[in-house]
């Protein structure tokens, strides 16, 4: 049976948020799409949560676009308090971009803004608050699909990963700074936050290749050692599209099908590797950049704001699978089912024997991206050194000189990791290949973030060509509001 027939009849019991609808439903449309911040409760653990969420006008939450369509989006706010919305992935003019005051204020509570912008790039993004909101899920995904995408014979599946505190963000930000860096959140029961684990910098190993997981026991060798802090909040849970791995979503597939995931790390302070378990999947794409050199693998490395694009072929058998997320350095995890019709779900405990593996840029040496631009000189060359420290809980991205280009310039960044944590660092308003890691020089993914683990550099070359003031950050969304958080401007002319 072809696909898209089968699909056609075989949504029922599946979420909105998992987006499997057949792709020809989705019709070429003039019409304004709206998109509403609204509240709303879904269930945690067992006990109701009161939460943020961005839905459009039927209720289902995130934007679906196609290729050829411009952004044109009424944003609606109907929470009690201000809000702003990032299109993360996007690169919208800088009035669009969706950080407060830059350079427009945030959207008053019962108010709404109206965008209407080009649609540059396909691909898997999504779109969150720039405040402490996203913690409290005030975020969702956003797809453009391609006209490949649309031509495809195979069933998408979309999975929004989170982390979650019952506890408000403001105050896990207070317990930051007052325990130095170690908030443990109320009711977690977690003891294995992964942190001061003893690594060496380039442990973590196996992203898309499927090797054994990195050992947690301090047994790393060699002289290049340092104490990471891997984890700083412990969570009551971690989700995804909304849901525990005790009550997951179980997604409809085709028995033998194709299936292509759409996984995007919208965690505030967790970096998660996917685990497909006995099969084995393709990454096509990075932060929806298509690669040139398919990566096959049963596990991949995801950092906060990274979204991975992984085409999975379904064996038959009408046997389910699990979709896994592993909280990077700890036990927890999260996750989704892909069930053909009439096969059995195995109940899966939401901690596992052993702790996920520490993200290293392992999988990041071998992204090889498609997009080609013209060779051109580089005419800006800057160093950014990541620092910061649990004391206190500050960090901080120290600029040699402020980043100031002018259109037309290509700018080389390299960012060097001085600290004990991670960073995953984002660009706002436009898209970056990585042509450097600790000084070895490739052609690298495309991407808008990049995490740098501790005591690594990354170097990334940029083409100024969409005229702002553009943030420039880490996207632990913690590390960001205590300093780590810049920009990259343009000259008036």
């Amino acid at each position: 049976m072809n696909r898209r027939k089968f699909l056609q009849g075989s949504l029922l019991g599946v979420s909105a948020m998992a987006m499997t609808s057949p792709l020809s439903v989705f019709a070429q449309s003039k019409q304004q799409k709206t998109l509403k911040a609204i509240h709303r409760t879904i269930e945690v653990n067992g006990k109701a949560a009161k939460v943020f969420g961005l839905v459009d006008d039927a209720g289902k939450h995130g934007l679906v676009f196609e290729q050829g369509q411009s952004f044109d989006v009424l944003f609606k706010n109907e929470l009690s308090e201000p809000t702003i919305i990032h299109w993360h992935g996007l690169t919208p003019p800088w009035e669009s971009d969706g950080v407060a005051d830059a350079p427009l204020p945030m959207v008053a509570p019962g108010a709404d803004r109206s965008f209407d912008f080009a649609i540059h790039n396909t691909g898997t993004h999504w779109m969150h608050a720039h405040t402490l909101q996203e913690q409290n899920l005030l975020a969702a995904p956003l797809i453009v699909r391609s006209k490949e995408d649309m031509k495809r014979d195979e069933q998408e599946v979309v999975i929004l990963l989170h982390d979650f505190s019952f506890t408000p963000a403001e105050e896990l930000l207070a317990n930051l700074r007052k325990d130095g860096g170690h908030a443990m959140s109320h009711g977690s029961g977690h003891d294995m936050g992964g942190h001061n684990m003893p690594m060496k910098h380039d442990m973590g190993g196996h992203q898309g290749h499927g090797a054994p997981a990195v050992q947690h026991d301090g047994a790393a060798s060699g002289h290049d050692m340092m104490t990471m802090d891997i984890n700083d909040i412990e969570y009551d849970a971690y989700l995804a599209n909304d849901r525990t791995l005790d009550d997951p979503e179980v997604v409809q597939v085709e028995d033998g099908g194709q299936v292509r995931l759409r996984i995007i790390n919208g965690a505030s302070g967790t970096g998660f590797t996917v685990d497909l378990g006995e099969l084995t999947g393709q990454l096509i794409a990075v932060d929806g950049e298509e690669l040139v050199n398919e990566i096959s693998g049963t596990r991949f490395p995801l950092a906060m704001g990274q979204r991975a694009d992984i085409r999975v072929q379904l064996p038959k058998g009408k046997k389910a699978f699990p979709i896994l997320a592993l909280r990077e350095g700890a036990v927890q995890r999260t996750g989704i089912f892909l069930q053909p019709k009439g096969a059995a779900i195995s109940k899966l405990v939401t901690d596992a024997d052993i702790a996920g593996p520490v993200l290293d840029l392992m999988l990041e040496e071998q992204l090889r991206g498609k997009r080609v631009v013209p060779e051109k000189f580089t005419t800006l060359i800057a160093d950014v050194d990541l620092n910061g420290t649990m004391d206190g809980y500050t960090w901080t991205m120290d600029m040699k000189r402020p980043i100031v280009v002018q259109m037309g310039d290509r700018i080389e960044i390299t960012m060097r990791n001085l600290s004990m944590m991670a960073h995953p660092m984002h660009l706002h308003g436009h898209h970056f290949q990585v042509v450097a890691i600790d000084g070895k020089r490739l052609s690298g993914a495309w991407r808008d973030t990049v995490n740098i683990p501790p005591n690594r550099s990354v170097t990334i070359s940029v083409d100024a060509k969409n005229p702002g003031t553009w943030a420039f950050h880490c996207h632990h969304l913690y590390h960001m509001v205590t300093g780590m958080m810049d920009t990259f401007s343009y000259r008036k002319a």
